[in-house]
């Protein structure tokens, strides 16, 4: 078993954590992009913007608190053995020589892609599939402050997480816990916990963390690239991929510099679209 030796999560991983789950809660966590986007902001009347922002600062205030209040407790589960901890390569050990189950807490637009063999998804947060209007207006703002780029969709907590759970394993079954990241797989192992499942194990940094050689993988990717999306893949320009092309060399470059300058021509090619469709209802406004 591998301790942490100074806290489950620094400060940079909480932010992460925020910018990845905009979702509803765990308990007493809210995962939600803000409520208050830029570009209100900055439309608003004068008078009422410096409301928008102390709403704004109130609303980012509270969400830091119950991060903080979330790691302590993550770090009681740790420290107290409640959760053990585990490498990738110590979890894939545990699979092979001790039958334990690998619990998969990913959403599933992560879990298609990588995943490991045999083992048994149920996840904690899901793409959200709903059309109400306020969950729709959630889906717009998140693609607007980042979606489009990043990949991440707006998620909503699996309210049948715990009974799905329930219904395939017993409280005293070794449950390996992991998503892609081990922030979501952390919530999940508080939330096991307190249902009363005493035999967990937290799989610390997630499957991205993972060696290809750690895991009996299935599905098309690496692990490494579950977790990465939207146009930010397509162009290359995450960090897996970049770490991936100092491995493979120019040829995987050379891809990826086709694709940018292709989405440049395309765009290139949009403006000069547009500016033409201006120039002749112009011409027909004049006649």
């Amino acid at each position: 078993m591998e301790a942490l030796a100074h806290g489950l999560l620094p400060l940079s991983a909480l932010r992460t954590c925020q910018k990845e789950h905009r979702c509803q809660h765990v308990g007493s966590i809210h995962f939600l992009s803000s409520p208050f986007p830029s570009s209100l902001k900055s439309s608003a009347p004068t008078k009422y913007r410096s409301g928008i922002i102390r709403m704004q600062e109130k609303y980012e205030l509270k969400q830091m608190k119950d991060m903080a209040a979330a790691k302590k407790r993550w770090d009681a589960l740790i420290r107290d053995g409640k959760v053990k901890v585990l490498t990738p390569r110590e979890a894939g050990y545990a699979i092979q020589l001790s039958n334990k189950t690998l619990l998969d807490v990913r959403p599933s637009m992560e879990r298609k892609k990588a995943w490991v063999k045999g083992s048994t998804w149920i996840p904690i947060f899901d793409v959200d599939t709903s059309l109400e209007l306020g969950i729709l207006s959630r889906k717009a703002t998140n693609f607007l402050l980042g979606g489009w780029w990043s990949g991440v969709p707006s998620l909503s907590f699996n309210k049948q997480f715990l009974s799905n759970v329930e219904e395939k394993f017993a409280k005293d079954t070794d449950l390996i816990v992991a998503c892609q990241k081990g922030l979501r797989s952390i919530a999940a192992c508080e939330v096991l916990y307190n249902a009363g499942y005493n035999n967990i194990f937290w799989v610390q940094g997630g499957l991205e963390a993972a060696e290809e050689e750690d895991l009996e993988r299935e599905g098309p990717q690496p692990f490494k690239f579950a977790g990465i999306g939207g146009l930010s893949e397509f162009l290359g320009w995450t960090d897996q991929q970049r770490d991936a092309a100092a491995k493979e060399g120019w040829g995987y470059r050379l891809t990826f510099s086709a694709r940018l300058v292709g989405v440049v021509l395309a765009a290139d090619a949009l403006l000069i679209g547009a500016q033409k469709v201006g120039q002749y209802l112009q011409e027909l406004r004049t006649h």
